[in-house]
């Protein structure tokens, strides 16, 4: 049985009235969407509280959940509103980009960059994280998502459509966009990471 005819299970459970159906589910995803709203909250304490009033909404919606996307992908879609409304309660502006600094390691653009480690390669490496944050921070916010939930959260092109709410050419074109955009940005710096080879 896989992941989602499982998470299929236990919801039916859960609409059938089964609580701790829902526990289980909680207890699966909790620290996945711990780490979505963190992107958009950076107070642990604060974030904890949002992704809890993520799964009130989505406990209080299971009736409507109908299996036509995965459950983590509609559980996905309630975590990121609920994020972006609690912001939006709170008077503060989302953040300019859907990408934590930490997160950026995960485009390691060149692994031969951690080779035979000189000053001159930190240094460039430090441009290059720089770079990837500043192109991520300028994309517009549906490149910025498409290329989040691709790179940082791994979902299919599939998944990102339904959470997007677009057709799935739309995401392979948002993705590549974006990409082309990261890429721009680091050719002269990994051309100066070749001359320093």
């Amino acid at each position: 049985m896989g992941e989602k005819q499982v998470d299929g299970a236990l919801v039916k459970r859960v609409q059938e009235g089964d609580k701790r159906a829902f526990d289980l589910l909680v207890l699966k995803y909790q620290q996945k969407i711990a780490n979505v709203i963190s992107r958009y909250i950076s107070d642990h304490a604060e974030t904890l509280d949002v992704a809890q009033e993520a799964f009130i909404k989505a406990y209080r919606a299971i009736g409507r959940f109908r299996g036509d996307s995965a459950f983590y992908t509609w559980l996905y879609r309630i975590a990121i509103n609920t994020a972006k409304n609690h912001l939006v309660a709170r008077s503060r502006r989302p953040p300019a980009s859907d990408v934590d600094a930490s997160d950026a390691m995960g485009f390691q653009a060149d692994a031969r960059m951690r080779e035979d480690d000189t000053p001159e390669k930190a240094l460039v490496r430090e441009h290059i994280k720089t770079a990837i944050y500043q192109t991520i921070d300028g994309l517009p916010e549906e490149l910025k998502t498409a290329i989040s939930l691709r790179e940082y959260d791994g979902l299919s092109y599939e998944e990102i459509a339904d959470v997007m709410d677009c057709p799935i050419g739309t995401v392979r074109s948002r993705i590549f966009r974006a990409r082309e955009a990261i890429d721009r940005q680091l050719e002269p710096l990994l051309d100066n990471t070749e001359a320093l080879r």
